[in-house]
């Protein structure tokens, strides 16, 4: 009789863990929850601005382009390795989203998405860097 219960726990367990790993992973790559002070941050930096060509650009070819690819596609070399979608900076749903949130995402990040705070430590880089995403609209 113990060791039925014993068996029955185990297969419990077993069920549960599984179960919370799938959601986990159903989570992952779903939509994103940007924080409200986020959402309501203003780029520092201005279409046309000469960093935005500059250090926006080789912030992004150094540190995004691996991934989302030359042009945002996601298209880049590692993307095809990656459990989540890496977005298409060049259409119009993501070009809506608003600076702030833009910030959120490539910076801050989550999931297969690393935190670049520490690697982008200027905040007027960081802002340079969403100027240049900008600039791969359609």
């Amino acid at each position: 009789m113990k060791n039925s219960i014993k068996l029955i726990a185990i297969i419990c367990t077993a069920i549960i863990f599984v179960t919370a790993n799938m959601a986990m992973a159903q989570k992952a790559g779903g939509p994103w929850t940007v924080p409200a002070k986020y959402k309501s941050m203003k780029s520092t930096v201005k279409a046309g601005d000469a960093s935005i060509a500059g250090v926006g650009k080789e912030s992004f070819n150094k540190h995004c382009k691996s991934c989302h690819g030359a042009k945002g596609l996601g298209d880049g070399p590692k993307a095809a390795n990656l459990k989540t979608s890496t977005g298409d900076f060049s259409s119009a749903k993501f070009q809506a989203y608003s600076d702030g949130e833009l910030y959120y995402m490539s910076f801050i990040g989550r999931d297969e998405m690393p935190n670049f705070e520490k690697k982008i430590l200027n905040e007027s880089d960081r802002w340079a860097v969403i100027g240049f995403i900008r600039t791969l609209k359609k």
